[in-house]
C-alpha cells in the first residue's frame, strides 16, 4: 500500500496538471533554476571548493583559513586569487575551483579593456561597470529574487487569507469596516512611502519585505472573502453552528479548504508579481543595498551602459524566462483546479 494515500479529487487534479505539458515542464525547469541558484557558492565563488595541501584537505567555501595555513606570511584571511599564494599551494597540493571563479562582489583586476568588459573565456557573460562578473551576479541575484518573492508571497497570502476569512465569515459591520479600510489602504501611494522609508531606514532584504507585505496582503482578500460569504450560509456550516462548534474551527476546518482552491490558483501569479516588485525597486535604486546581487541592478546597468549590450540582454533574458515559467505554471495550476477538467 502506498505510504501517502491521495483522494480521488487530488489524483484528478494531478492528472490535469500533468496534462498541461507546458506548465508541467515549466515547473521542473523553474525548480532546476531555483535549485542551482540555492547553491550559488558552489557554482560561482572566488574561493576553491577543496584544497589538498600537504596531504590535508581544506574547504574554503565553508570556512575561512589564514594565509599562514598554506605557507603565507600573514594571519589575515587567505586570498586564493593571489598568484603568490596560488603558487605556494600548487607546489604542495592542488585546488578544485568552481566553474566560475568569481562571486558577486569579486572585481576582476586583470581586464584587458576598461569595464564593462565583453564576454570572454574568463568572464563568460562579461563584467559590469565595476569589473564584477555578470554570470556570478546573475546566479546570486536570481537566488535573492526568488527567495524574496517566495517569502513575500507566503507572508502576504497568510495575512490576506486570514483577513478575507474574517471579513467574509462574519459579514455585516465587520465586512463593511474592512471594505472601507481596504479602500483607504489601497489608495496610499506605495512608491512615495518606499522613497520616504528608504531615506530613513537602511534598505535591506527584511526592510523591503516588511514594507511590501504592508501593501501586498490585499491581493487575496477579495477572492477569499467571496468564498466565505458564499459558504457561510451552507447547510453544513449552519449545522456546525447549531452544534456549538466555535467559529474559528468552522472557518479554518470546514470553510477554508474551499477558499484555498482560489488561493493556490493565484499564488504563482502573486509570486511573479513579488519578483517584479523587487526587480523594479532595485532598478530604481530603492531596493537592496548598493553592491548586492540583483536582477534589477543588472538591468539598470544595462540602461546606463548602452555600449555594453550584454548587461541588459542577460538581465532581460533571465527575468523574462523566470516570469514566463511562473506564468505557465500558474496556468497549469488553474487548469488543475478547474472543476470542468477534474470532474469525471
Amino acid at each position: 500500500m502506498s505510504a501517502v494515500s491521495l483522494s480521488p479529487l487530488t489524483r484528478r487534479r494531478l492528472i490535469a496538471f500533468r496534462a498541461n505539458r507546458r506548465g508541467f515542464w515549466s515547473l521542473w525547469l523553474f525548480l532546476l533554476l531555483f535549485g542551482l541558484s540555492l547553491f550559488a557558492e558552489l557554482w560561482a565563488n572566488d574561493r576553491p571548493l577543496v584544497i589538498d595541501y600537504e596531504g590535508h584537505f581544506y574547504f574554503p567555501v565553508f570556512k575561512d583559513y589564514p594565509e599562514t595555513t598554506f605557507g603565507g606570511d600573514f594571519l589575515t584571511a587567505a586570498d586564493y586569487r593571489d598568484p603568490y599564494l596560488a603558487t605556494l599551494i600548487d607546489k604542495r597540493g592542488w585546488m578544485l575551483w568552481p566553474p566560475i571563479r568569481y562571486d558577486y562582489r569579486t572585481v576582476n583586476l586583470n581586464l584587458p579593456v576598461p569595464a564593462p568588459a565583453p564576454p570572454s573565456a574568463d568572464n563568460i557573460l562579461g563584467t559590469d561597470d565595476q569589473g564584477r562578473d555578470v554570470a556570478a551576479r546573475l546566479i546570486y541575484g536570481l537566488r535573492i529574487s526568488i527567495l524574496f518573492g517566495l517569502a513575500l508571497t507566503l507572508i502576504s497570502s497568510v495575512v490576506g487569507v486570514a483577513a478575507g476569512a474574517v471579513q467574509g465569515y462574519f459579514g455585516g459591520k465587520t465586512d463593511l469596516f474592512f471594505q472601507r479600510f481596504m479602500e483607504i489602504w489601497g489608495g496610499l501611494p506605495q512608491l512615495f512611502i518606499l522613497i520616504i522609508t528608504a531615506s530613513i531606514l537602511t534598505p535591506g532584504f527584511w526592510t523591503l519585505l516588511g514594507i511590501l507585505v504592508l501593501f501586498s496582503w490585499t491581493s487575496l482578500v477579495g477572492v477569499v472573502r467571496a468564498e466565505f460569504l458564499r459558504a457561510r450560509n451552507f447547510d453544513y456550516v449552519r449545522a456546525a453552528r447549531a452544534l456549538g462548534m466555535p467559529d474559528s474551527r468552522i472557518m479554518f476546518r470546514h470553510v477554508l479548504p474551499n477558499a484555498m482552491v482560489a488561493t493556490v490558483t493565484f499564488m504563482p501569479f502573486i509570486l511573479n508579481g513579488s519578483i517584479v516588485s523587487l526587480t523594479s525597486l532595485d532598478f530604481l535604486g530603492l531596493g537592496m543595498p548598493p553592491g548586492s546581487a540583483s536582477l534589477g541592478d543588472l538591468l539598470r546597468q544595462g540602461k546606463e551602459n548602452l555600449q555594453a549590450p550584454w548587461l541588459g540582454i542577460t538581465g532581460f533574458v533571465i527575468l523574462a524566462l523566470t516570469l514566463s515559467l511562473l506564468v505557465f505554471v500558474g496556468e497549469a495550476v488553474r487548469d488543475a483546479f478547474d472543476p470542468r477538467k477534474t470532474n469525471l
